[in-house]
C-alpha cells in the first residue's frame, strides 16, 4: 500500500510528531510512505527511516503542489488539520487516492468564517475521518473512527531514585496549552523550599508572559525556560515528575512519551488524559480547574518516592500494552482497507 501524508506546516510540534511516528510504523509494516510537511530536520530525525521520503511544505500553496505531485502514486492520502485537507483535496483532483483525515483537536474546522466555509467544502471530499480520542470525536462534526496514537517504547523503568528534583513541562507555549496553570500549581505546591525546580521546554507566543508570571509568583529562580529542545527524551530521563496541566487536551502525545520513559505524570483529569494515563487505576489526576488539589497532589507525589516508583512502573506497563506504534498502525491500516474495498 502506498501512503502519502500531508501536513501544511513548517513546525515540529505534537501533530508533526504524530505524523512522523505513524509514518515510521507504516514503513515498518511494509507500506511505501511519503511525508509532505513539517520542519525538515526534526521530521527526518523522528521518522528515522531513510526510505521514507520527506518534502517540505511550509505554506498551503506548497503543500498543494507537493500533494499534487505525489497523489497519483498514492492509494491513500492521509491529511492532518484543515489547511492540509484543502491541499489534499485540490492535489488529489483527477486521481484515485482515497483521502483520510485525522482530526487532532476537539474543535470544529476553521477559526474564521471563510476558513469554516472552506473547511466544510474539504470535509465533503473526505473518504474517512479519524479522531485522536473519544473526547475529540464527541466534539467533531461527522462520524469518526477513534485511533489512539502510540509512541516508541522507552528503556525499562528502573526506579526514581536516580532522577532529579525536577518537574518537567514540555509543550508549545501557546494560550490554549495553559502553561500558566503549571506555573501556578508549581508555585502553590511549595516544592521550591525542598529544592525542586520547574523546567519548561518549548517555545510560543506566551513565553514572555510566562516569564513575567514566574516572577510574580516568586518562582523565577526555580523556573528554567529551556526553549525548543531537540532532546525531550533526555529531559524526561532525568526529570522527577511530568506535569500536564491542560484540562481539555484532545489527546496529549507528550503524556504518552512520559509514560514510556517511566516518568510519573501528574495531569488534569479531563479531555484525552482520561483515555491515556487516566486508565491507570491509581493515576495522579486532579479535578480540572482545582489548582489547590493539583498543588497538593504534586507536593505529595514529590515527597513519596515509593508512590512515584509504583506510578512510573504502572504507567510504563500501560503504555506498552495499549499505546504502541504497532497498535496504532494496525488500527489505521484497518481504516484504510475499509475505504479501499
Amino acid at each position: 500500500m502506498r501512503v502519502l501524508h500531508v501536513i501544511s506546516s513548517d513546525r515540529f510540534a505534537g501533530v508533526e510528531r504524530h505524523v512522523a511516528l505513524l509514518a515510521a510504523a507504516q514503513h515498518d509494516a511494509g507500506k511505501e510512505v511519503v511525508v509532505v510537511g513539517g520542519a525538515a530536520g526534526p521530521m527526518v530525525a523522528a521518522i528515522e527511516r531513510p526510505d521514507v521520503r520527506h518534502l517540505a511544505a511550509p505554506t498551503l500553496v506548497r503543500a498543494t503542489q507537493q500533494a499534487r505531485a505525489f497523489a497519483h502514486r498514492a492509494d491513500v492520502m492521509h491529511v492532518h488539520m484543515t489547511a492540509s485537507e484543502v491541499a489534499g483535496v485540490v492535489g488529489a483532483i483527477g486521481t484515485r487516492a482515497a483521502i483520510v483525515t485525522t482530526r487532532h483537536f476537539a474543535e470544529p474546522r476553521g477559526s474564521t468564517p471563510p476558513a469554516r466555509l472552506v473547511g466544510r467544502w474539504a470535509a465533503r471530499r473526505m473518504a474517512g475521518q479519524i479522531a485522536v480520542s473519544h473526547y475529540a470525536a464527541d466534539a467533531l462534526e461527522g462520524d469518526s473512527v477513534v485511533v489512539h496514537a502510540g509512541v516508541r517504547n522507552g528503556p525499562d523503568e528502573s526506579g526514581v531514585l536516580g532522577r532529579g528534583r525536577t518537574v518537567l513541562l514540555a509543550q508549545r507555549l501557546e494560550r490554549e496549552k495553559r502553561a500558566d496553570l503549571a506555573l501556578q500549581v508549581f508555585a502553590a505546591s511549595g516544592l521550591t523550599s525542598s529544592g525542586w525546580v520547574l523546567e519548561v521546554a518549548g517555545t510560543g507566543a506566551e513565553h514572555d508572559q510566562l516569564v513575567r508570571l514566574a516572577g510574580r509568583l516568586g518562582i523565577a529562580d526555580q523556573t528554567r525556560f529551556l526553549g525548543q529542545q531537540g532532546d525531550v527524551a533526555g529531559l524526561m530521563a532525568r526529570a522527577g515528575i511530568f506535569l500536564a496541566p491542560r484540562p481539555d487536551e484532545a489527546y496529549g502525545l507528550s503524556v504518552l512519551e512520559a509514560m514510556a520513559a517511566g516518568l510519573p505524570v501528574v495531569a488534569a483529569g479531563g479531555g484525552g488524559h482520561l483515555e491515556t494515563v487516566g486508565r491507570l487505576e491509581h493515576a495522579a489526576l486532579y479535578p480540572p480547574g482545582n489548582l489547590a488539589a493539583a498543588a497538593d497532589l504534586l507536593s505529595d507525589l514529590a515527597e513519596d518516592v515509593e508512590r512515584r516508583g509504583s506510578l512510573a512502573t504502572g504507567q510504563q506497563l500501560l503504555q506498552r500494552s495499549s499505546f504502541t506504534l504497532e497498535t496504532q498502525e494496525s488500527a489505521t491500516d484497518a481504516v484504510y482497507r475499509r475505504l479501499l474495498r
